[in-house]
């Protein structure tokens, strides 16, 4: 049966049901809406019914299912996110119109109020593992320096999940925001997918608390040696050691609260970048001579006029093997993980939060990130299967987006959804799909899935001060605590 995150027909249908035979209407309605059979052909081997059995077996702790069974979960949730943009009481109201719904839309909010974040954790990093070798080859985003090419660059940065609504008891009348969770994720830029991804369920926490879950996790989906780019929140000597004592190497921007003591028997440097600004080359110490954890790295900084200076650290302290300027523009890559949680945010409707409790937001963003995924798979391919293949970079995810559902939508309205089932083959091999892919992708390409270029730099703005903000986390402890002091009986 194939399974799909666009339209509740066609993601609700009994599991024992098999797809009717198409009818000839059917075949040629989906023959001439590429992206949607591509989507649908993608998700039925991704998402397989018994994959998602066996992954919630695995993460699901003490969590368990009854008539709600987890396909049947993600499905209403994948409705809620892509076709009624992040509105669960929607997705779950239309479903018990159609009777399609197994249990009450009080027992789906009670379930994702509970998922475990192992579950959450897991859902991201398993379906990413069944997605990545669909990848065509050479298909990343973001070209790397070739000087890095026996290393696995990764990018690390955290994101709080904002935007929570207060109803729970705990939230009612909080002054200031609401935060839900808080992320930590590896974004591998050579292939432009988050493939691990740690969380705690306090958005408040600091995200370098977070970084020795997260190396664990990244170990064992990632290949090393692996080059981690940070920012300055994780510049100090800790996370340095935990780096390095697992082998992996580090690019991670400089932090002035941390000392970092030049060693005298080598001058620093000075030399040009790739945009021909002057930089400066130093080796030394980071952390003062009282830290028994401080390391040996290479400084790099570059002045900026008006703007504050850039400086980088690294463990990489051979100049002639790894340039200065391919490690300063490498750093300047890092902006991709931010247009990652900007897309994920504004496009995969993470900024419209179905639950409530942290548990449900960190569920939802794990969500989020999957669809993010996907799409770059069907990105790639755009690009690639061109008769002049274009830089993955300049295909826009988001209008790619907007006209699979489209397409998805429309597919939906005229044929019924037992026939679509029929069309799509319910056994797919990675080969097989693979080639389905280039053949449905290799001549749809339109000029308005071009990625707008940004001729000109946008302004410096200094980040807006914030308010008062809390997480749901803290305030769901201070009225535990709060109830336990009120107990006569405790």
């Amino acid at each position: 049966m194939a399974r799909f995150p666009f339209g509740k027909d066609l993601l609700m249908l009994p599991r024992s049901r098999e797809g009717t035979t198409p009818s000839p209407f059917a075949l040629e309605a989906l023959a001439r809406l590429p992206l949607a059979e591509a989507v649908l052909s993608l998700w039925s081997y991704v998402l397989q019914p018994g994959f998602l059995d066996d992954l919630f077996q695995r993460h699901r702790g003490r969590c368990y299912t009854d008539t709600l069974t987890f396909p049947a979960f993600v499905d209403l949730l994948a409705d809620a996110l892509v076709r009624h943009r992040g509105s669960g009481r929607a997705s779950f109201r239309g479903a018990a119109e159609q009777g399609t719904l197994p249990t009450t839309p009080e027992a789906v909010y009670g379930k994702l109020r509970r998922v475990p974040v192992a579950l959450s954790l897991g859902f991201l990093e398993d379906v990413t593992a069944r997605l990545a070798p669909l990848l065509p080859a050479g298909a990343g985003p973001h070209p790397l320096p070739v000087c890095l090419g026996g290393l696995t660059v990764v990018i690390g940065d955290g994101k709080t999940i904002k935007r929570v609504a207060r109803r729970l008891l705990a939230a009612r009348g909080a002054a200031g925001k609401v935060y839900g969770g808080k992320l930590l994720v590896a974004y591998l830029p050579a292939c432009g997918l988050v493939t691990a991804l740690t969380a705690d369920r306090d958005g408040e926490v600091n995200e370098a608390r977070l970084v020795p879950d997260l190396l664990p996790r990244a170990q064992a989906r990632i290949p090393g040696p692996r080059l981690w780019v940070l920012d300055r929140q994780f510049c100090d000597p800790v996370q340095a050691q935990r780096l390095l004592a697992i082998g992996d190497h580090f690019v991670i921007r400089y932090h002035k609260k941390v000392h970092f003591v030049p060693d005298p028997a080598r001058p620093a440097r000075t030399l040009t970048d790739a945009q021909q600004r002057e930089a400066v080359e130093e080796w030394g110490w980071l952390g003062a001579a009282s830290n028994r954890l401080r390391c040996y790295v290479r400084r790099l900084t570059i002045r900026r006029a008006g703007q504050e200076a850039v400086a980088i650290v690294t463990d990489l302290l051979d100049g002639e093997a790894y340039p200065a300027p391919e490690l300063l523009e490498l750093y300047r890559g890092r902006w991709g993980i931010e247009q990652v949680f900007q897309q994920v945010t504004e496009v995969f409707e993470l900024r419209q939060l179905i639950g409530s409790t942290p548990e449900a937001t960190v569920f939802q963003a794990s969500f989020c990130l999957v669809l993010y995924n996907l799409i770059q798979v069907i990105r790639s391919y755009v690009a690639v299967s061109r008769a002049r293949p274009l830089p993955v970079a300049e295909v826009s995810a988001e209008q790619l987006f907007r006209d699979a559902q489209e397409e998805l939508t429309a597919l939906h309205k005229v044929v019924p959804s037992g026939e679509v089932v029929g069309c799509i083959p319910r056994q797919w091999t990675l080969g097989g799909v693979r080639e389905r892919l280039r053949q449905l992708l290799g001549g749809v390409w339109k000029e308005r899935w071009r990625k707008a270029a940004n001729r000109k730099p946008r302004p410096h703005k200094p980040k807006a001060k914030g308010g008062n903000h809390t997480s749901v986390h803290r305030l769901q402890e201070a009225h535990a605590h709060k109830d336990r002091k009120d107990d006569p009986k405790t």
